[in-house]
């Protein structure tokens, strides 16, 4: 009992109103709308988004805000985005793009293939579909394919628009292999000065959407490959088989699944044969 009116002394100290009802209920709405499955332990987390929104709005209480974003769809956007995490890298697990460079590329010419469909699901900021698409040029993919596509999708509109304008600070040339520099990065000057942006000849050839994971996907025809990477993670066992069922039925025969370095397909393992490195092909 001391522990509890202990933290109810602590959250009476907050700004904003934000009782074990509130928190209950962005719990629950986050993962009925997004499978994103928050812990306990992310309480103070929440709240400290959270004010930041109530703040914004003027309000004070998390009822109230609670009323906003029931009602409006915009707010409801920056309810999601707020609470979403986005870390990110170019060439982030890079045995990924090794496979693909030095394994795919062989199987897709040995098979003919002309058209190349990639989905990157959980994109954030971009620099993951452009490491794909830079792979490609290094591989000399654009000489063999007549068409290559990537669909970039993800949740959180406000990172999509930093994927979409595809200009990062240079501190990302830290994780960018030099032979890919070059040839698909420019330096940025005068008032870019400090900052490095995607060719814009291999910008051109990606599609950014902003999608539900867990919503029904706009897609007609199936991917090579698709990457979802550090992203399930945030989700309960139930929708992870859920998603990964999914992502099985999106995949040509033979396509490859990328997922994170934590992550694994579990109960799901009798539709993919696992390659090693968390690459997971079709069965």
């Amino acid at each position: 009992m001391g522990r509890v009116l202990a933290q109810t002394e602590r959250m009476k100290s907050n700004e904003f109103e934000f009782t074990d009802k509130d928190f209950k209920f962005v719990q629950w709405f986050l993962h009925k709308n997004v499978g994103i499955y928050l812990s306990d332990r992310k309480r103070t987390m929440v709240y400290g988004r959270v004010s930041r929104q109530i703040r914004r709005l003027g309000l004070q209480r998390f009822a109230e805000y609670r009323e906003v974003i029931e009602r409006d769809d915009e707010e409801r956007i920056s309810f999601i985005n707020c609470l979403t995490t986005n870390k990110t890298q170019f060439f982030r697990e890079y045995h990924h793009f090794e496979f693909m460079e030095k394994v795919m590329m062989k199987e897709w010419k040995s098979q003919g293939l002309k058209s190349l469909r990639i989905w990157s699901a959980g994109c954030s900021t971009g620099e993951e579909p452009y490491s794909f698409i830079s792979s490609l040029y290094h591989c000399g993919a654009f000489q063999w394919f007549d068409e290559i596509g990537i669909v970039a999708s993800d949740l959180d509109t406000n990172v999509l628009n930093t994927a979409k304008d595809g200009v990062y600070s240079e501190e990302a040339l830290d994780s960018i292999p030099n032979g890919y520099l070059k040839p698909c990065f420019v330096k940025g000057r005068g008032d870019r000065q400090g900052q490095i942006k995607v060719s814009g000849t291999l910008q051109k050839f990606i599609d950014f959407r902003q999608i539900n994971l867990l919503d029904e996907w706009p897609f007609e025809n199936e991917f090579d490959i698709i990457s979802c990477r550090n992203v399930m993670i945030y989700f309960d066992k139930q929708t992870q088989e859920k998603l990964l069922s999914r992502f099985y039925q999106q995949l040509k025969p033979n396509g490859i699944l990328f997922i994170g370095h934590s992550e694994s397909v579990g109960a799901c393992a009798p539709m993919f044969r696992h390659l090693g490195h968390t690459i997971y092909v079709k069965q």
